[in-house]
């Protein structure tokens, strides 16, 4: 549960079932309602997790700084964290973000040295599906890439299932999560045969209901396809009126266009039956 400013509802949310509460400790209120849903965490044995946000930095740091920084962002979470540690309990998870991304990146290097409290990482206020999903996979592939990070999310003005996918796909891109087929396409040249665009979505949504860890090759055309999926597990490749369905970078039949797709769901359908390398 994320709450701010009512304390009262934070005590709420934990006495119906949340998980995990979500506070800035610095909108919440006096010391005395910060203590009052730290008790009833404590109680119940339950994480909070102290945000502090670029957007809402307190005035004197900005001034300390000269301005939002890293070093201000950092310092915030921290003087709250050692607040609700003062008053007994340590069950926390500390969240620093900023729309900022390379503040954000230099500010989890630094707080990732000050502290042994798990992290959630994620880019504020990251934007649209296009430039949110941009920002997030570099700052949260920079910041990952280094081993700092515990939880993470990605957050765009969008569908939140879209969130959930562009975080699993960072993982899955930096090896940090397994499980899922990671669809790769080659980009549409002289040579393509086939209407790629609309071929690769058709697999990458068709893929997604298949709960196996492999590597689908989308190509354009049939001359260059077997050679270029040769890394992938599966794939397809285009020609004129026909395609390829290939099995570890050797060409495994021929079928009609219109069979195409059919063909490589009949593969996947039948994964485990048919995954060795000997066609």
């Amino acid at each position: 549960a994320d709450i701010h400013f009512d304390y009262r509802l934070a005590i709420a949310a934990m006495e119906n079932g949340a998980d995990k509460i979500r506070i800035n400790p610095g909108n919440i209120g006096s010391a005395d309602r910060v203590k009052a849903v730290v008790d009833e965490a404590k109680s119940r044995n339950i994480p909070i997790r102290v945000g502090v946000n670029s957007g809402s930095l307190e005035k004197d740091l900005v001034e300390k700084y000269h301005g939002v920084t890293a070093e201000g962002i950092v310092e915030s979470a921290l003087d709250k964290v050692k607040m609700i540690e003062d008053m007994g309990y340590d069950n926390l998870v500390i969240s620093i973000k900023s729309s900022d991304v390379m503040m954000c990146v230099k500010a989890h290097e630094l707080i990732a040295s000050k502290t042994e409290h798990p992290l959630h990482v994620g880019i504020t206020e990251a934007g649209t599906l296009i430039s949110g999903n941009i920002k997030s996979s570099i700052g949260l592939g920079l910041i990952l890439s280094k081993g700092i990070g515990d939880t993470i999310r990605v957050s765009l003005t969008g569908d939140p299932i879209e969130e959930i996918k562009s975080a699993k796909l960072i993982l899955r891109t930096l090896g940090l999560r397994k499980g899922g087929i990671e669809v790769v396409s080659c980009p549409t040249c002289g040579r393509t045969q086939i209407n790629l665009i609309q071929l690769a979505n058709q697999v990458e949504t068709m893929v997604a209901e298949f709960p196996l860890d492999i590597k689908v090759a989308v190509m354009g055309c049939v001359v260059n396809g077997p050679g270029e999926a040769k890394e992938a597990d599966l794939g397809v490749a285009g020609g004129i009126g026909e395609g390829l369905i290939i099995k570890h970078g050797r060409v495994f039949k021929k079928v009609p266009e219109e069979e195409l797709l059919p063909a490589l769901r009949y593969e996947l359908e039948h994964w485990s039956e048919t995954n060795v390398e000997t066609i």
